[in-house]
């Protein structure tokens, strides 16, 4: 893990000149809903922050100036909202629309790609907090389209398929690693908690062979500690097709086969905040 221990010495120090406002606990709420106990919750024990992306100062790119906010057209693709006394980033999607494509499918997306803290490589073992929170969701009713959207990823450099990302299926949402052929569901029953900041954590050992692991937990809405839902263990995570020096993380909305013929919905919108990647390897 030495690569790794150096890579985050830098980027700590690097991170933090970007973002120190970003590494208390995030004390906002939207449209009424507290986030109080945090967005993002404390660091644990043994772990350091690489980097915040918290939107406090009300900008898409968070202050962070690499930082990738959409490739796609559309004004109101991506935009800030309130939250509070804080923000969080919106990206919306209308099927039909050539303003929401990007890169030849219906998505806006926001990534790290370009941001040496929000890159990982094999040895690295990061832990990636997000919460999210489905704006005006039409939820599934039997005989509706089936097909999920993707509102987080890992993914690999160079065009490969993601390590892993989090979807909305049905009225559930699942965690995936699509090259494993791993699927879970984490959240059972999104429902109850539409319009509310639900929260996110995926652990991650990069390996390029079977010593990894992914780690899927979620803190629901007052709930006050993350609950673990899954752990795969023993598997390769550093996997893409395609030779890649190394991944990213991303997060907006993916809605892959998406159309208005098939009778998926029209539009969607979800909003993201306190997404946090912490170096876990001392942990």
């Amino acid at each position: 893990m030495e690569k790794s221990t150096r890579r985050s010495i830098i980027a700590v120090a690097a991170a933090g000149a970007l973002t120190l406002a970003g590494l208390a606990t995030a004390q906002a709420g939207q449209e009424g809903v507290s986030r109080a106990s945090g967005g993002s919750c404390s660091t644990s024990s043994g772990s350091s922050t690489l980097l915040t992306v918290n939107y406090r100062n009300g900008t898409l790119n968070s202050g962070i100036p690499d930082l990738t906010t959409t490739h796609a057209t559309a004004a109101d693709a991506s935009y800030v909202v309130d939250a509070g006394e804080d923000h969080a980033v919106a990206h919306k999607v209308t099927l039909g629309d050539p303003g929401y494509v990007s890169d030849g499918a219906p998505r806006s997306e926001s990534a790290t790609n370009e941001v040496h803290e929000g890159k990982f490589v094999v040895g690295d073992e990061q832990r990636y907090e997000f919460s999210v929170l489905l704006k005006d969701w039409k939820t599934y009713e039997p005989g509706d389209s089936e097909t999920g959207d993707i509102i987080f990823q890992g993914k690999h450099a160079g065009g490969n398929l993601p390590s892993f990302y989090l979807m909305t299926k049905r009225n559930s949402i699942a965690f995936r690693s699509p090259t494993l052929d791993l699927q879970s569901t984490v959240v059972g029953d999104f429902r109850p908690h539409l319009g509310a900041w639900m929260h996110f954590r995926v652990d991650v050992s990069w390996t390029d062979d079977n010593t990894g692991y992914y780690k899927v937990s979620t803190r629901m809405p007052g709930e006050s500690q993350f609950t673990l839902r899954q752990a795969y263990e023993g598997v390769k995570t550093f996997h893409p097709v395609n030779p890649a020096d190394f991944g990213y993380i991303k997060w907006g909305l993916y809605r892959p086969g998406q159309t208005l013929e098939k009778g998926d919905v029209p539009t969607r919108v979800v909003y993201h905040d306190d997404i946090r990647i912490l170096d876990i390897s001392q942990g």
